[in-house]
């Protein structure tokens, strides 16, 4: 009780910094990034697990979650996007090689690390010594990937395609819901070919499908740009890079763009996304204070090794694929972007591989 009544004061006068000698912007993100973090430790939300779930043992539930997630998240991103299009950016990302690579990477890592951008920033949160260990290696594979994002587009790739600029506010939700059914249908087939009778309603789970869903919308809202999560880790690596004399930003392609060069020289505190990252990290805190009762697993020196490079391909394939579990998926299938489509497929199939590794390993 102390813990939790200490941490939550903590955490209300950096809000209050924030909110007097930054912005009100930053402090309500941040705010909202408790919630986030609260709402994804405390529901055990897990992107990376729902799918594993779904692969291993033929149950939907987490992924059944997720899509309601989704399609809450689109019936808000949307109609506010098409009513506020100057003041509202969806979160596109152009269909690419780099896209491809990234996303079958990311998918395959993410289940080996146990967990995707916003597993690993909760599980740190939480005190779970692999993901705390993956969060700097990260930052450091983010930070690289978008050094190298140049050469990757290089190889090919088009421009972003929003659907509702594309096809209307209507044709964008008739074509979202559409793949969302079907993604659903499939998932349902899947299990049912365990043969054993499962629950694709997870009650927890619906609950913190429906609060992450409404947490991101705020997001949009407030910050004008959807939720991300890899780009605040890039940036953190940028910057000690940067002050280490280690890269010059006025020479690369993605760091010397206006608005990255300007959150390269600017305090980590105006950083949109960094801001709502250090939330979630508090916001799992503050679950973890309130029970520690959690046990994690030993691992073995083999193990660690794999997770931390694992971990650094995160890092470095969500630069590439333009984003997460969040940034592509939810903030992208929710806005409209077509990029975030090409990205579960690309994940799912690196999943695939991924869940196999895992096993061979022992994890």
């Amino acid at each position: 009780m102390k813990n939790r009544l200490a941490l939550t004061l903590v955490f209300a006068i950096f809000a209050v910094f924030l909110f007097w000698f930054v912005s009100v912007r930053q402090s309500l993100l941040f705010l909202v990034g408790i919630g986030l973090g609260a709402v994804l430790a405390g529901a055990r939300f897990g992107f990376t697990t729902g799918w594993r779930n779904l692969i291993e043992q033929r149950d939907a539930s987490g992924v059944f979650a997720q899509l309601l997630l989704l399609a809450v998240a689109a019936a808000f991103s949307m109609p506010l996007l098409a009513s506020f299009p100057s003041e509202l950016s969806a979160a596109l990302g152009p269909p690419s090689i780099s896209l491809l690579v990234g996303a079958l990477v990311f998918g395959g890592a993410m289940q080996i690390a146990d967990g995707c951008g916003s597993g690993t920033l909760y599980k740190a949160g939480l005190g779970i010594p692999l993901n705390m260990a993956i969060l700097p290696v990260f930052a450091l594979g983010s930070f690289l990937g978008s050094a190298h994002l140049g050469w990757w587009l290089d190889l090919g790739h088009v421009q972003p395609i929003g659907l509702v600029e594309e096809v209307g506010l209507g044709g964008a939700l008739g074509l979202t819901y559409l793949g969302l059914i079907l993604i659903g249908l499939a998932a349902w087939w899947w299990s049912k070919t365990s043969g054993v009778p499962r629950n694709l309603l997870n009650k927890n789970l619906i609950i913190g499908a429906v609060l992450i869903a409404i947490l991101a919308v705020l997001i949009l809202v407030i910050a004008g740009k959807p939720w991300g999560v890899v780009y605040g880790f890039g940036l953190w690596a940028a910057k000690i890079a940067q002050a280490g004399n280690l890269f010059d930003p006025t020479t690369n392609a993605f760091w010397s763009q206006s608005v990255n060069a300007t959150a390269l020289q600017q305090s980590v505190f105006l950083d949109l996304t960094s801001i709502t990252n250090i939330g979630i990290l508090a916001g799992a805190l503050w679950i973890f204070s309130r029970n520690k009762s959690g046990k994690t697993n030993k691992l073995n020196t083999q193990q660690w090794i794999v997770g931390i490079i694992a971990g650094f391909l995160l890092g470095y394939s969500s630069r590439l694929a333009f984003g997460c579990n969040v940034g592509a998926m939810v903030s992208g299938i929710s806005t409209g972007s077509i990029h975030g489509w090409i990205w579960v497929v690309m994940a799912f199939l690196g999943s695939l591989i991924g869940v196999r590794i895992r096993r061979y390993y022992g994890y």
